[in-house]
């Protein structure tokens, strides 16, 4: 059996004071676009996930995390065609800054139980009830 290359990829579930979580719609041009996902990005060689969450939550959506503000809930572990993806899911209630859509995505903050009505890729899907149970 060839196996496909795995791909580390950190997300983080935003969770604003009305227990709403943050998801954002890919923009045209890059792999499943249109599709709706958790904020977050591949994980650079030689860094940890927390980094790059602290990384791409600023790149994206302007915000500043600190690490412990950070939560590890759940991971998703995925075989698409091309590669194997490896996710963890880490949560986030805390954050300086305003968010807003840096990468000229839509954002949308939806409470857990309508998450989803956003057509997610297949990854990302089984972490909605980890999401459910926890809010």
């Amino acid at each position: 059996m060839v196996s496909a290359p795995i791909v580390l990829v950190a997300a983080c579930a935003l969770i604003d004071a009305d227990g709403r979580v943050l998801i954002a719609q890919r923009p045209e041009g890059k792999p499943m676009a249109g599709l709706w996902e958790f904020p977050g990005g591949k994980v650079e060689d030689g860094e940890r996930p927390e980094d790059t969450l602290i990384r791409e939550l600023e790149e994206e959506l302007g915000i500043v995390v600190n690490e412990p503000c950070l939560a590890p809930l759940t991971f998703a572990s995925h075989g698409y065609p091309e590669f194997h993806l490896l996710m963890p899911l880490y949560v986030c209630r805390r954050w300086d800054g305003m968010v807003q859509a840096r990468e000229g995505q839509t954002l949308a903050w939806v409470r857990p139980n309508r998450l989803r009505d956003y057509p997610m890729p297949p990854a990302d899907e089984p972490l909605i009830s980890h999401l459910m149970t926890l809010l």
